[in-house]
């Protein structure tokens, strides 16, 4: 990924999710903040992250598969990564 992309995905979800962090991250760090952030909201406050993924325009087809109990891979692991690649996409579309 592009430094300058990283940088804005960085700002967006930070502002967005209200991630915190006092360093430059990767691509992978940056998922996983996300991954933990979204872990704390589906426990804490639910509502919020789903209006944030229908803010973002995620397909409830997308977010149910991900649901699913028999995945391998963590429910909040795979939201944080439909989040950060929609961001992506939104960056792309702005430039």
């Amino acid at each position: 990924m592009e430094e300058q992309n990283l940088s804005s995905l960085i700002a967006v979800l930070q502002d967005e999710l209200g991630l915190e962090s006092k360093k430059t991250l990767t691509y992978e760090e940056l998922l996983h903040l996300t991954a933990q952030r979204v872990n704390y909201l589906l426990e804490n406050d639910k509502d919020l992250l789903l209006s944030y993924l229908y803010r973002l325009d995620i397909s409830m087809k997308k977010i149910n598969n991900v649901l699913k109990v028999q995945n391998e891979i963590p429910a909040h692991e795979s939201l944080a990564y439909l989040i950060v690649q929609r961001q992506i996409e939104r960056i792309k579309t702005k430039q």
